[in-house]
């Protein structure tokens, strides 16, 4: 694992983190049921709803420990994962890998079904996404990005004894680090990079997405790793 530590800035103390990132949203952590944030993702939420009323089709909200002291963020819910389930990571593949790597890391227990209907829960650990609202084609815009990026503020900011984010992908890693008040440019992208983000430790993975796991340029053997990592900062 590449561990790169930025010395360009001071690092921050958690109150001063908590006092410079003002919670947005008027403080959510979670979007609202119906959040009309982003016309794109509302209409594409609407269609979605109209073709499956039995999905959730709403913003995926965090799951997890409340006290957790690790965090992993994902970009986007799947339209027909955590869409559907309304869980993050809940009804894809890319769910099978990470739950599978939390629990063998000590970080879940339980029985995972990719229905949700299960007795999976989460230890020390929480899961978000960047984008809460499953966006057309897996891909979000920079617009809806940002407009979202208030509730990963206010996640990050209400975990009060976060020490370690787990960023799945380089469009994670950057909207972490803004929603931290820092730019994109302030750790490195790359699977298995690791650096310092304010009071946090980000350590950055390829995510766990079907095609990079069938390729190979995710391995079981690498993802767990990563999590290894956050295990032995703890």
């Amino acid at each position: 694992m590449n561990v790169i530590t930025m010395t360009s800035w001071r690092p921050m103390q958690r109150s001063e983190a908590g006092r410079a990132l003002r919670l947005e949203a008027d403080g959510r952590p979670e979007p609202p049921r119906d959040c009309p944030r982003c016309p794109r993702l509302v209409a594409y939420r609407t269609a979605n709803a109209t073709a499956n009323p039995g999905w959730f089709n709403g913003p995926a909200p965090s799951f997890g420990d409340d006290n957790a002291r690790l965090l992993v963020a994902g970009l986007a819910p799947g339209r027909t994962g955590a869409n559907r389930t309304g869980r993050p990571f809940t009804g894809d593949h890319a769910g099978q890998l990470l739950y599978a790597t939390l629990a063998k890391t000590g970080f879940a227990r339980g029985r995972y079904d990719p229905n949700g209907d299960d007795d999976l829960e989460l230890i020390d650990c929480m899961i978000s996404n960047a984008v809460r609202c499953a966006p057309p084609g897996n891909r979000p815009e920079i617009s809806e990005e940002a407009a979202c990026r208030p509730f990963l503020t206010n996640r990050i900011t209400t975990l009060s004894r976060l020490k370690v984010i787990v960023t799945l992908g380089d469009i994670s890693r950057r909207n972490v680090l803004k929603a931290l008040g820092l730019k994109a440019s302030a750790g490195l992208p790359g699977h298995g990079t690791e650096f310092e983000a304010g009071p946090y430790i980000v350590l950055n993975s390829y995510h766990c997405s079907r095609l990079n796991t069938n390729t190979g340029r995710l391995t079981p053997a690498m993802f767990e790793a990563v999590f290894e990592r956050a295990r032995a900062l703890l």
